[in-house]
């Protein structure tokens, strides 16, 4: 799994020494270049708190579509995760914009609702030749963005390049190549369509850089306590 996978370099400024570099691989096997006397006993009470304040957290990915808006629903605790669920909110063609946005929030809504995530991750969109695909698109993202606003949840946005390098390893990967990886990263899954998949890959993505970034930043605060 990538969570367990990933080299994350950390560099730490603290009581006077000099900086210290430190490779997370996973976060159980802390270990540090330099012996510097009070530094290295700092670096572990980090590596000791950063294990505390990781908690169970459940994420929701949202890939945004005005046809077609894909979500997936995964569990993180620590470096384990797992598969919740996914799926797809459809709205008809040939429906006015304004029914079709409405239904989109009420599809997600109620996946809020079932599901009751922690925070979510929502792929960020980017102009391209077709300005009014790109226009309608960008309203059924305001959806993806609305729903966990009222639910009162944090939320991440990625670009694609990104969301691809974090779970795939390189930003130019193919749909294929994402699904593989999704597949290998949650066992057992059914990918209900190709952007529910989209969608785990957000969730993955977020769960990494939300975990990399809240708890690091938590165990610091606390260890410095």
């Amino acid at each position: 799994m990538f969570l367990s996978q990933t080299v994350i370099f950390v560099t730490i400024l603290s009581l006077g020494c000099r900086v210290l570099t430190i490779w997370e691989l996973p976060l159980s096997q802390l270990v540090y270049t330099r012996h510097l006397g009070k530094c290295s006993r700092f670096v572990l009470r980090v590596a000791k708190e950063q294990q505390k304040v990781e908690q169970a957290m459940r994420v929701i990915g949202i890939d945004p579509g005005l046809r077609n808006l894909g979500w997936g629903v995964i569990d993180t605790d620590g470096s384990r995760i797992s598969h919740v669920a996914n799926g797809t909110c459809h709205s008809s063609t040939g429906t006015e914009l304004g029914a079709r946005l409405l239904s989109l929030h009420a599809q997600l809504t109620d996946v809020f609702a079932q599901f009751a995530p922690d925070t979510a991750g929502v792929e960020q969109t980017f102009v391209n030749k077709d300005g009014a695909g790109t226009l309608k698109l960008g309203q059924a993202r305001g959806i993806a963005m609305l729903v966990p606003a009222q639910a009162g949840l944090s939320i991440g946005e990625y670009a694609p390049n990104k969301i691809k390098k974090t779970v795939v390893g390189v930003g130019h990967a193919d749909k294929t190549q994402v699904a593989h990886m999704v597949k290998m990263q949650l066992p057992g899954v059914v990918l209900t369509g190709p952007d529910a998949t989209d969608a785990l890959a957000i969730a993955l993505c977020h769960a990494f850089h939300s975990r990399t970034g809240n708890t690091l930043s938590a165990a610091l605060a606390r260890a410095g306590a």
